[in-house]
């Protein structure tokens, strides 16, 4: 970026110092009327002082746009009230370990990441969330690093610590992807690459021109319009026009709870065609909760039907799976250990209680095991089903013994975020585990593009890659863990901060909140982010076409108007500036 100013400022200090020492070497033209040399030592140096002035400026500027950075290191408490005992310590937060029981009172910033063991709380979540409304959570519910308990004091559980909290994460992600490089960049580095060349030629034309055509003394002024082009024709603002638009987006992302994983990411936000989505937690809640459990089998109760199903999921990290823990946990049922437990992705579980080999899932799984569904209990079912609740089955020693009926509520923003993607015309799909007749409720429900029903992980891998085949450009948004390799396949991953670590990992995008109104707030910020840098890129482009004449002289004919090069090294030092505070808008932007 620097070889045309160092080109201007060292022959123009290389000249002078010659002239100094050896005028007789020069001829007439570079001559003043007392026969000395026309000398450039403070056109020189004063081109250098306003270069590093610019770049000071410059530098100012981009600290600016690294104030999302700052305020999430904020974030973070420096001390925690640890539990030892009947004690209470205070330790910085560097000693927590896994397990330790803190003490969070009002007021204070939660240390690190875990789950409330005693107490009841009110979390302000808006610095990671970017959501105004505080957060009631009760005993068992998780808390993150960095947000503030309101107005009672809990006793929690440290379960993630250092660099595995949530706000550790996003810092991290934040500067990993404010330091990548989108690829309109790359247009930027290649015009640059090309730029600096073409722009020595012009400065050699200019020197030739002038020293041919140019009025007494033509070597002076040739010269002088020479040095003038190289230094006003340095791309640096052309260098900063995409970097410094990503960072502050990817900062302004960050504080609306959306985080970018890299700046490609962003861009290609823009540019989607079809959103994929999958139910349970994208869609819905993803707290689901059992309505009733149903026995079919004359020989076993509800009671003990919900004792082998709570048995079985307790080796689970499902949602469903979780909502029937809790379900047994009201009534008073403890899971037993089980043995052979056995995960089936997409279908379900299985496992060993005593002598009672189990099985759990949904009619794929009890069609793999050769298990028959009578006629009755199969209508009982589908009616469930039709009502847009989700149905496992439960098998006893390969006979259907009944079900448990789970309904998981569709989240309050779905349907807005829904229609405002459809109406910017993008085609909304889901893809999900469970039957056909949920999944047709809940299509039909939020009015969507299309539904695929009982797909497993590599099902959803393949649909994806079939519309990209077509030319279709992918995003897919999910949660579990089952959803990583469609994710991880998708040009765009969107994870739901609230699901899995693996699905998190495997996405492009992440919404903390696990909201779908983020999809749209992150394609709104790809848009302003893009055209952003399109302005950045026509200041620069624009001022390096219109002043390279101007420094070449080509308004000295009709006007006598010529740009001296220090006026030319101001110029060039404002328009970096100019880029960088254009960036800066998108600060203030509404999204």
């Amino acid at each position: 970026m620097f070889t045309l100013i160092a080109l201007g400022a060292g022959v123009a200090w290389l000249f002078s110092l010659v002239a100094l020492f050896f005028p007789a070497i020069f001829p007439h033209q570079f001559r003043t009327h007392q026969g000395t040399v026309y000398v450039y030592f403070e056109a020189a140096t004063v081109i250098l002082t306003l270069a590093l002035l610019g770049q000071l400026l410059e530098a100012k500027a981009h600290q600016r746009t690294t104030t999302a950075i700052k305020e999430l290191l904020k974030l973070a408490p420096a001390t925690a009230t640890k539990i030892v005992g009947n004690k209470e310590t205070t330790v910085s937060i560097t000693e927590i370990v896994k397990g330790d029981l803190l003490r969070v009172k009002p007021g204070e910033k939660i240390p690190v990441d875990g789950s409330i063991k005693e107490g009841d709380a009110t979390i302000d979540e808006s610095m990671i969330s970017g959501e105004p409304l505080p957060i009631d959570k009760n005993s068992g519910d998780m808390v993150r690093s960095g947000t503030i308990n309101s107005n009672t004091t809990f006793i929690m559980t440290a379960e993630k610590i250092g660099s595995e909290t949530l706000l550790s994460r996003i810092i991290e992600m934040v500067n990993t992807a404010s330091r990548s490089k989108a690829p309109i960049q790359k247009i930027a580095d290649r015009l640059s690459g090309y730029f600096v060349p073409i722009v020595v030629m012009i400065s050699l034309i200019t020197f030739i021109v002038w020293a041919i055509y140019g009025p007494e003394p033509a070597y002076v002024y040739a010269m002088v319009n020479s040095i003038s082009v190289l230094i006003i024709a340095c791309p640096c603002a052309l260098g900063l026009a995409t970097p410094m638009s990503v960072m502050v987006g990817i900062g302004k992302g960050a504080q609306m709870g959306i985080l970018i994983k890299d700046a490609e990411s962003l861009e290609k936000m823009n540019s989607i065609d079809v959103l994929i989505i999958d139910k349970t937690g994208t869609l819905t809640e993803g707290r689901p909760s059992v309505e009733r459990v149903v026995s079919v089998d004359p020989h076993v109760g509800e009671e003990n039907l919900l004792r082998k199903i709570v048995a079985l999921n307790s080796s689970s990290e499902h949602p469903l799976a979780r909502a029937t823990m809790k379900y047994g946990a009201e009534k008073g049922i403890a899971a037993e250990p089980i043995n052979l437990f056995k995960a089936v992705s997409g279908k379900g579980v299985t496992g060993k209680l005593g002598t009672d080999q189990l099985a759990l899932g949904n009619k794929s799984l009890m069609d793999q095991l050769g298990i028959a569904i009578a006629a009755d209990l199969q209508e009982m079912v589908s009616a469930e089903q039709k009502a847009g609740k989700t149905v496992s089955y439960l098998s006893i020693n390969k006979q259907a013994a009944g079900f448990v009926v789970i309904s998981d509520q569709i989240k309050p923003t779905s349907r807005s975020a829904i229609w405002s993607l459809q109406n910017e015309g993008l085609k909304v799909i889901m893809y999900t585990g469970d039957n056909s007749n949920t999944a047709k409720a809940v299509s039909e429900n939020l009015h969507l593009d299309g539904f695929q029903a009982q797909m497993l992980p590599e099902d959803k891998l393949t649909e994806i890659k079939k519309l990209q085949a077509s030319g279709k450009k992918v995003a897919m948004a999910g949660d579990g863990i089952n959803d990583a390799p469609a994710l991880s396949q998708a040009d765009i991953g969107i994870a739901m901060g609230t699901g899995t670590d693996v699905a998190i990992q495997s996405a492009s995008i992440t919404l903390i909140n696990g909201d779908l109104s983020g999809i749209v707030k992150a394609r709104a910020l790809s848009k302003k982010v893009m055209s952003n840098i399109k302005v950045n890129l026509l200041f620069a482009l624009g001022y390096n076409i219109l002043g390279i004449p101007v420094a070449a002289g080509i308004l000295y004919p009709f006007s006598g108007i010529l740009l001296s090069p220090m006026v030319a090294a101001l110029a060039m030092s404002l328009s970096s500036v100019s880029v960088i505070l254009n960036a800066l808008r998108l600060k203030n932007t509404n999204i």
